[in-house]
């Protein structure tokens, strides 16, 4: 209640980036006095049916944070307080920029709703690592994930090089990598998602993988690839075969959209934003429908992660339903506020108790059975 009625309209009074690095700032402060432990305390949700093992990791519930929002690993142990299981930090690329110029986060408030066209801003993977090696993790069971993507400078045709750069230098941090190739706020970032580039950066993502884990004694790294809710019927049919083709410990599904209809803000309003990607409560169904399909494809061969529009708990719960072995949020963060892990985990479980499940994994994909048992 104090996030809903004076927290949030306060920070929202501030151009929406500033005050995402205000309250951060401010978040970060208590830690700093000496409370953070307060929080850790505060959002745990002690159900021993929300743990599930995913990718070969465990995470103690299937809610995490979703790239985006951590772009620079600033963060990671104060958010993972917050009662995230795992946080997905970037999207991290070979080379240091700035991203696109400012203003470039937007909200729309009308839909529940962001709309952002940040550019991979981010201190460069080199950087990154530096800060995460004298960042420690709060608490073992708490993962961290590398989301990676292109330097903008750097050409289409160079891609791969920049991917296994950022790879190499952030190995021995990740817990899992995430490979970014659905944003549409880079040029020609989307045109990887086609078969034969897609099939040559994975590929090589994997070798590097397996040099890595051999010289640093340890089990390869899990990859993602995050895919774009805009994907054609066609190019989706071709990721599935390719995950299958190359092996992939798992999809993301879905990163914001470039689609603009149905919503309430004003044309006017939206026309004067600009270009940029969508995220938030429009894009629920659409997100929901494609992690459906994907669930329906790879017969839970290849392990799904939920995201795009999880406002609530029962939008994750419905996003479990349709396939999804874990989800994420970051629009629905925002709007919700810091009670929204807590609020959506305790939502899981008892979800969970009432359909009679022992675990996440037992209710991963059973409303696609059920709409099949139906027909």
């Amino acid at each position: 209640m104090l996030w809903q009625r004076i927290a949030r309209p306060l920070l929202f009074l501030l151009p929406a980036e500033k005050a995402h690095y205000f309250s951060m700032g401010m978040f970060k402060a208590m830690f700093v006095l000496g409370i953070g432990g307060v929080f850790r305390w505060r959002n745990k949700v002690k159900e021993p049916c929300l743990k599930t093992k995913v990718i070969g990791i465990e995470f103690k519930n299937p809610v995490g944070l979703a790239a985006g929002f951590d772009k620079d690993a600033r963060w990671f142990p104060q958010l993972a307080s917050l009662g995230f299981s795992h946080v997905e930090i970037g999207t991290i690329t070979g080379e240091a920029q700035s991203g696109n110029p400012q203003p470039r986060l937007f909200r729309l408030p009308a839909d529940r709703a962001i709309v952002n066209r940040m550019g991979f801003n981010n201190s460069g993977s080199d950087a990154v690592a530096r800060r995460l090696a004298v960042t420690p993790k709060a608490d073992e069971s708490d993962v961290l994930g590398i989301n990676i993507g292109k330097t903008k400078v750097v050409p289409v045709e160079e891609a791969t090089q920049d991917y296994l750069c950022s790879f190499e230098r952030l190995y021995t941090f990740a817990d899992y990598f995430t490979v970014n190739v659905s944003s549409p706020n880079t040029p020609g970032l989307r045109t990887l998602q086609n078969r034969e580039p897609l099939i040559d950066l994975l590929s090589k993502l994997i070798k590097l993988n397996r040099e890595l884990s051999l010289d640093h004694e340890c089990s390869p790294k899990p990859i993602l690839l995050k895919i774009a809710p805009d994907v054609t019927e066609d190019q989706l049919s071709d990721i599935i075969l390719i995950l299958r083709e190359v092996e992939l410990d798992g999809v993301i599904a879905t990163n914001t959209t470039i689609d603009r209809a149905g919503l309430a803000t004003s044309d006017r309003a939206v026309e004067s934003i600009g270009n940029g990607g969508l995220s938030g409560a429009p894009l629920t169904m659409r997100s929901r429908e494609v992690v459906g399909e994907l669930y329906d494809q790879l017969k839970g061969d290849i392990p799904i992660v939920g995201v795009g529009g999880i406002m609530n708990g029962e939008d994750a719960w419905q996003m479990i339903r349709s396939g999804a072995s874990l989800v994420q949020l970051y629009t629905g963060f925002i709007y919700g506020g810091p009670a929204t892990v807590r609020l959506m985990n305790r939502y899981i479980a008892d979800k969970l108790k009432q359909h009679g499940f022992q675990s996440v994994a037992d209710a991963v994909g059973s409303g696609r059975v059920e709409a099949g048992d139906a027909k």
